[in-house]
């Protein structure tokens, strides 16, 4: 990997990753449609739309391999999905095989796989349930590196991350809880495992209240550095209350399941019609 492209840079998790992997390669290109801050040594930063063609087959010249964060990140209306997280993410990838590109880490989500009830322990290996549209485009993320990889012969590493913030808030965020620090060795096992054809992971940290068994991650390598365990007393003794509805607080995709969630008025209706005797 000498040129390794970052997408969604100026994102929440990307500005951090910009700097979790300052000078891990020889040049890092990060992008955004977004005005980013100046390059640091070794990189390049780029100004592009990932749903614009002519910019897509910029930012992808010269790469080795691609962090794929950018896109839509939480919940949005149906057109805005479908044109930037769905057929962005395919255009993006059919740019990537056309370049040369070897290697892309796909950053899917924990709301892929939603709507699995809280306790169950999953492992990567189960059907996806998405809990909302934007779980329902990392679902189609993730089949379209599965079919990158068979098809075209390119490694790529599905990423279901978890909550990467600063800390865990919640009893559902202790589990899901990652560290840019371990993100970003997820992400370079992505790029430089060699006879990587496609796998999911979990992107979490090594949490001891978590319904994800991530035995895939460790078999590729992973060491994960941190844990949310040390702020579990603190969210214990909290008292605030967790987001979310019966659903929401029954199921792993926490308020992203639960009614009306960004105003979907699909699922309200589903709802409203369930409740009635």
């Amino acid at each position: 990997m000498r040129r390794v492209l970052l997408t969604g840079a100026g994102g929440g998790i990307g500005r951090r990753m910009r700097k979790a992997l300052a000078n891990t390669y020889p040049i890092l290109r990060s992008s955004d449609m977004v005005e980013l801050e100046p390059a640091m040594d070794g990189e390049e930063v780029v100004r592009a739309d990932l749903t614009v063609q002519e910019d897509l087959e910029r930012i992808v010249d010269g790469v080795d391999g691609i962090i794929h964060l950018g896109g839509l990140s939480v919940e949005h209306e149906w057109d805005d999905i479908l044109r930037t997280n769905i057929d962005g993410t395919y255009r993006l990838f059919e740019a990537a095989y056309k370049a040369g590109v070897k290697r892309i880490v796909f950053a899917s989500s924990n709301h892929a796989i939603g709507f699995y009830p809280r306790g169950q322990i999953l492992d990567g290996s189960e059907r996806p349930r998405p809990d909302c549209r934007y779980g329902l485009s990392k679902v189609f993320g993730e089949a379209l590196s599965q079919y990158f990889a068979d098809n075209y012969g390119l490694g790529v590493l599905s990423i279901r991350i978890g909550w990467c913030f600063e800390k865990p808030e919640t009893q559902r965020t202790l589990g899901s809880w990652v560290s840019i620090g371990d993100l970003a060795q997820l992400c370079r096992i992505g790029l430089e495992t060699p006879d990587l054809h496609h796998e999911i992971v979990f992107g979490m940290s090594d949490n001891s209240r978590t319904w994800w068994d991530n035995k895939t991650a460790r078999r590729l390598g992973y060491q994960p550095g941190d844990s949310s365990d040390i702020w579990a007393a603190e969210v214990d003794n909290s008292g605030i209350p967790e987001p979310g509805d019966a659903v929401g607080l029954a199921v792993q995709g926490g308020p992203f399941a639960s009614e009306g969630y960004q105003g979907d008025p699909l699922r309200v209706a589903a709802r409203n019609a369930q409740s009635k005797p």
